[in-house]
């Protein structure tokens, strides 16, 4: 038998005390082909289930990467930049294979690090940063090699996923929901990476670069979050036949690559509408096989350390590529498309209540040439506003940016007009995100 690859194991919080137990268990095949010989977290006393004297500690995690007696370091720390990426950099440059779940710092640096892999021959693999244990990263690499993506889409962040379908099932508004799912540990102390669309845009980046042979770009995702979704809109939405999610999409058109993650409105029929609580899904547009649906778990101790363990014994028994599918001389930096010209959208105002309101909105948007498809007032609203929504026909972006300025400028608007688009059924459909 082949010698146990010997790892080292820098993060020990959810997943990584996951994956401990996985090794603890003395039947699991991890135990045939690897072995943890060393771990790093800042909390060498933390009682993680698990009994880590067996290992050798390191209380500094690049230090743990540039040990010469460790030959795979598992990197589940987190973050783009600090002690992440320079262990992770230290283990890459002396030849050390390296699997992270690490999506920020893949989308950010991912490029560079594939470089310095491809320069020292050490294997990037992170199954485990997109989908948790849905196998996106390894359907989008290798079942779809062969094929030609165009569109990538998805609900990517559990934490979204989560206080949306909540807020519609349960009638309750963002910020109770957002604060149950901080109790129960779905979401952060500060929830801004989650609820501000960056989480998913980190994996929407790793998605488009695999699926459309590009280099990572984060900086050109169109990220909106979902802060400013309400429990109108979710109810106005349903009634109009739509369920509100956070999507991200990518799209590629043989030229120029387009991201944006943005909350959308989705029809029932929709094949990701359905997909409610903390699972991930994501769908893939790709000749000549159609389009394919994953769902799946997209976190937890279980899902992501089941994603880093299939990672290591791909290394372990040779079947480990390219980083993103192919050599980097090969990833085109693909110029970022501009936002699509036509779509429908769902526009929610709140205005006075006062004779002629609706009149004045409907001038401003006949004036930029945007019929109105439906038109919805909540009835008995509280406070001296009322929410009216409306859904437009496709219409060109740039006329509804102009008539959602002119309409801001009413004096019997009360706050700013919140634009969301409608996605089609069909992924091949042209959306626009505000942002």
């Amino acid at each position: 038998m082949a010698k146990k690859l010997r790892v080292g194991v820098a993060g020990l919080g959810t997943v990584g005390g996951g994956l401990l137990k996985l090794f603890a268990d003395d039947a699991n095949r991890l135990n045939e082909r690897l072995e943890i010989t060393a771990v790093s977290a800042r909390n060498r006393t933390r009682n993680r289930g698990v009994d880590i004297s067996r290992y050798q500690w390191f209380d500094d995690p690049v230090e743990l990467a540039a040990n010469p007696e460790i030959d795979v370091l598992v990197e589940l720390i987190g973050g783009s930049d600090g002690p992440a990426k320079r262990a992770v950099e230290t283990a890459l440059e002396r030849g050390a294979h390296v699997i992270t779940a690490n999506k920020a710092l893949l989308a950010v640096h991912g490029s560079r690090l594939a470089e310095i892999s491809e320069r020292t021959g050490a294997k990037l693999l992170f199954e485990a940063a997109v989908g948790g244990g849905v196998p996106m990263v390894k359907a989008v690499k290798e079942s779809l090699a062969g094929c030609r993506a165009s569109a990538v889409a998805g609900i990517l962040n559990g934490t979204c996923n989560y206080i949306l379908t909540e807020m519609e099932q349960a009638s309750r508004s963002f910020e109770d929901v957002l604060a149950d799912a901080q109790r129960l540990g779905y979401a952060e102390a500060d929830p801004t990476t989650d609820v501000g669309g960056f989480d998913a845009a980190h994996k929407l980046t790793i998605l488009s670069a695999i699926a459309f042979g590009s280099r990572p770009d984060y900086d050109h995702v169109r990220i909106e979050g979902i802060e400013r979704v309400s429990l109108t809109d979710i109810r106005l939405a349903g009634k109009l036949g739509y369920r509100i999610k956070l999507i991200a999409k990518g799209a590629f058109d043989g030229s120029a690559v387009s991201m944006h993650v943005s909350p959308a409105l989705l029809a029932f029929d929709h094949p990701l509408a359905n997909v409610g609580g903390s699972l991930n899904a994501l769908v893939v547009d790709a000749d000549p096989v159609g389009q394919l649906t994953f769902i799946g778990r997209g976190a937890g101790e279980g899902p992501t350390a089941a994603s880093v363990a299939a990672d290591m014994l791909d290394l372990a028994e040779g079947r480990s590529g390219y980083a993103f599918g192919r050599p980097l001389a090969q990833l085109a930096e693909a110029p970022r498309a501009a936002p699509a010209e036509f779509g429908r959208f769902y526009v929610r105002l709140m205005v006075l209540d006062k004779p002629g309101v609706v009149a004045a909105v409907s001038d401003r948007l006949a004036h930029e040439s945007i019929s109105i498809e439906s038109f919805l007032q909540m009835p008995g609203h509280e406070g001296p506003s009322v929410p009216i929504v409306l859904t437009t026909q496709s219409c060109a972006r740039a006329a509804l940016e102009k008539a959602v300025d002119a309409i801001q400028r009413l004096d019997v608007v009360a706050e700013a007009p919140y634009v969301m688009p409608i996605e089609e059924s069909g992924h091949r459909a042209r959306t626009w995100s505000k942002g």
